[in-house]
């Protein structure tokens, strides 16, 4: 089965980054089409389609924008552009690669919604989409495509690009807008939600590069047109990024509920020779893992994955093979989540630690068994205690290794070395 390219159809072709190659194949015609339009018919159609927030948490985008106030006070757009989810890399290629495509979306969605102001929020180690995007707009606004009166339509349209600090806490919303905001990237408590009172405590609408790039199919050719890929709750393509123990790594844009096993061993040209598929992270490194008979069997999609415990996340797919050890990928995660937590709540600043210390103490060879069941435990007192998401996303992973790999943990602590490796992985030396 091969891609169905619906955003990344010009992917291929380096005119398409420019404004003038963009217009050549059909670009901005679909934001001329939207200004002829009413704001909410635009909102309607989006929400037709049935299109879901493609950044991880999958809620519906015609819902969000229709928690706007009606009032008349100002509102802002903000794309999430703070790739941070590990495994996660389509946000990159979408604005390496088709710049306009996101401008030209958040223009359409910015006067769906009724905003004069739009802002990318880019993650700070992402320099070169950075500098593609800064020049796009200035490409734009010397188009006259944003700025005062666009297309002669009357509505008025800024947008500006913000980089990030390299904190993957400001990938959640309420973080992102404390950042922007020159605060602390730290999440706030909700309710208010941001569409009530957000960015400078006025209404905001955050959504993801891909959901917003894919506002343009939608407008131009109709949400009925749209829903002709995917399933009836998980509509349209999406990106998903590839990577791990597989042949032909990369991003593949593929209809919603896509299989796994088509996407692993079709585009993404299997597991080298002579190694065997062990296991999947299918959405990111805060989604569960799935066992390979658990892969094999499942579709791309966020009922599916939701099914079998686990979650589509930002379609990030990391394979392992049977070469890989799941302490050792377990202590990757672990202090990764550790790292990144912003501190503010106490069982994610301290639980996050002690899921670290204690698997990088199996790790050196000086784990005890009961240190198995303590994983679960403390993961377990993570759950649901938080402001944001991050201590869920840490425990996670920790219980779904633990559970499904249980025997590579108990050998790991028995023999004091790895089951897969035979080696001891996390020597001394490290600390």
């Amino acid at each position: 089965m091969s891609e169905t390219k619906l955003l990344s159809e010009h992917y291929d072709k380096d005119e398409f980054i420019g404004l003038a190659g963009y217009k050549k194949h059909g670009g901005y015609e679909t934001l001329a089409k939207a200004l002829k339009m009413q704001p909410q018919q635009i909102i309607d159609e989006v929400k037709a389609s049935g299109l879901r927030g493609r950044g991880g948490a999958g809620f519906s985008t015609g819902t969000k924008w229709s928690f706007l106030p009606k009032n008349n006070e100002p509102r802002y757009l903000l794309c999430n552009a703070d790739e941070g989810e590990p495994g996660t890399f389509k946000d990159r290629l979408m604005m390496e690669r088709a710049p306009h495509q996101l401008i030209e979306g958040m223009i359409i969605s910015g006067y769906a919604i009724n905003s004069a102001k739009s802002y990318i929020y880019v993650r700070g180690e992402y320099h070169y989409p950075i500098r593609v995007l800064e020049k796009a707009l200035r490409e734009a606004y010397d188009a006259g495509l944003l700025g005062k009166n666009i297309m002669g339509s009357g509505f008025n349209h800024d947008m500006d690009v913000y980089s990030g600090a390299g904190a993957y806490i400001c990938g959640e919303e309420t973080g992102m807008i404390s950042s922007l905001e020159g605060l602390k990237g730290q999440p706030k408590l909700k309710p208010p939600f941001p569409a009530i009172q957000g960015y400078l405590r006025k209404p905001t609408i955050v959504n993801n590069v891909e959901t917003l790039a894919a506002v343009i199919p939608i407008i131009r050719d109709g949400a009925a047109a749209y829903r002709k890929f995917g399933t009836e709750k998980s509509a349209g393509t999406k990106f998903f990024s590839l990577s791990g123990n597989v042949n032909k790594p990369g991003n593949y844009e593929v209809p919603l509920a896509y299989p796994m096993k088509d996407l692993i061993y079709g585009l993404g040209g299997g597991i080298k020779a002579g190694r065997k598929l062990k296991a999947v992270i299918p959405g990111g490194s805060s989604a569960p893992v799935l066992t390979a008979e658990e892969a094999e069997r499942a579709t791309l999609d966020y009922e599916c994955l939701a099914q079998m415990g686990s979650m589509l996340g930002s379609g990030a797919v990391i394979v392992l093979d049977d070469s890989q050890c799941m302490v050792d990928c377990l202590a990757n995660l672990t202090h990764f989540y550790h790292h990144e937590s912003c501190g503010q709540c106490t069982p994610c600043r301290e639980g996050t630690g002690w899921l670290d210390k204690i698997v990088h103490s199996i790790l050196s060879g000086r784990g005890r068994l009961q240190d198995i069941d303590l994983l679960l435990k403390v993961a377990d007192n993570m759950k649901g205690r938080t402001i944001c998401a991050l201590s869920d996303a840490a425990a996670l992973p920790v219980i779904s290794f633990v559970t499904k790999f249980r025997d590579e943990f108990e050998y790991y602590v028995r023999e004091g070395r790895s089951k897969v490796k035979g080696t001891v992985l996390y020597a001394e030396m490290h600390h």
